[in-house]
């Protein structure tokens, strides 16, 4: 890894970090998903919970997501300086010195764990530990740099958010957090890898081995497609333990025809041939040349999804909309 002269910012423009910087090194977008997925996964646990603990329990579980994303941020420097998705974020801007993005993440990857910790169970917290460092070391470190693999294994730093929620309010694990976690897991893939696709260029430039870069775009759209073909079946078993009621059975099978749909259109498109970067910096998450769209669309459909589908189990356990589906136990 190398921090120094990376910066595409003249020395003139750095200064000193302000609040906002610290935020944005925590990812408030990745974080936000989830801590959203952590409280259905609680929410839904078999378990009542005294509220006040519950709710420092997830604060808990965004503080290590945020450390996670800093941890991230610290070590992949380098490469987000050379990345016009990411150039302008604090550390390659100079905005944040790397020892002290080092030092906040750290910091709080401790405190997040011991207020989990105490909030809840050991066990809870043993896993957010294990989560920080599974994304931070394992996937940062490891995977990332290595391997076109990077986004399958590491996904699962993502899938755990739901299952230390649940874990936190019921303190054991059972079939129903691991479906949890599957679904995260069997969706991170094709949501990557569906930006990788119109991506390509930049992740090239960084010599960052995403799969569309190592086997090719067609390869890539096949996978995306087994994958989403994986993830609308494994969306729908929770209705079969009774995790799910009546209206998540309605909003995963609808969810599922939508995702597979447009992973169709990626399958049958020419999404990632060209990997030349599109030139937009106002818009450079969603900037994408006319034959990438397929590809930016099943990305930005993805995050309403999992959205969606988590936000109607919260919305069965927390608001007393489940009906059971008829056939299958409560």
């Amino acid at each position: 890894m190398a921090l120094t002269d990376t910066s595409p910012a003249p020395l003139a423009a750095i200064s000193l970090a302000e609040p906002r910087d610290y935020v944005l090194l925590m990812k408030p977008r990745v974080m936000s998903l989830v801590v959203f997925t952590a409280l259905a996964g609680l929410i839904a646990a078999p378990a009542s919970m005294n509220p006040v603990l519950a709710l420092v329990s997830i604060l808990a579980i965004a503080l290590g997501a945020g450390a996670a994303g800093v941890l991230n941020m610290w070590y992949d420097a380098d490469i987000d300086a050379q990345m016009r998705r990411t150039r302008l974020r604090p550390i390659p801007m100079g905005r944040v010195q790397a020892h002290a993005a080092a030092a906040f993440g750290l910091v709080m990857a401790v405190m997040a764990v011991v207020t989990l910790g105490a909030a809840s169970n050991s066990l809870a917290a043993g896993l957010l530990a294990f989560t920080i460092f599974f994304y931070a070391v394992i996937y940062t470190m490891v995977l990332k740099r290595r391997t076109p693999h990077n986004i399958v294994i590491g996904g699962a730093a993502g899938a755990f958010p739901p299952m230390i929620g649940w874990v936190a309010a019921t303190g054991q694990f059972d079939i129903n957090a691991l479906l949890l976690f599957g679904i995260i897991f069997l969706w991170t893939p094709p949501h990557f890898w569906a930006l990788a696709l119109y991506k390509a260029g930049d992740y090239e430039k960084a010599g960052v081995p995403m799969l569309p870069v190592v086997a090719g775009p067609r390869a890539t759209r096949r996978q995306i497609m087994l994958y989403a073909l994986a993830l609308a079946a494994l969306s729908l078993v929770p209705v079969l333990t009774g995790l799910g009621g009546l209206l998540y059975a309605l909003a995963a099978s609808l969810l599922g025809l939508a995702f597979l749909g447009l992973s169709v259109r990626v399958w049958r498109s020419r999404a990632g041939e060209s990997k030349t970067v599109v030139e937009a910096e106002g818009a450079a998450l969603y900037a994408v040349r006319r034959g990438d769209k397929a590809a930016r669309d099943l990305f930005g459909f993805s995050i309403l999804y999992l959205f969606a589908l988590f936000a109607v189990l919260l919305a069965e356990h927390g608001l007393g909309l489940y009906m059971a589906v008829p056939g299958v136990p409560a």
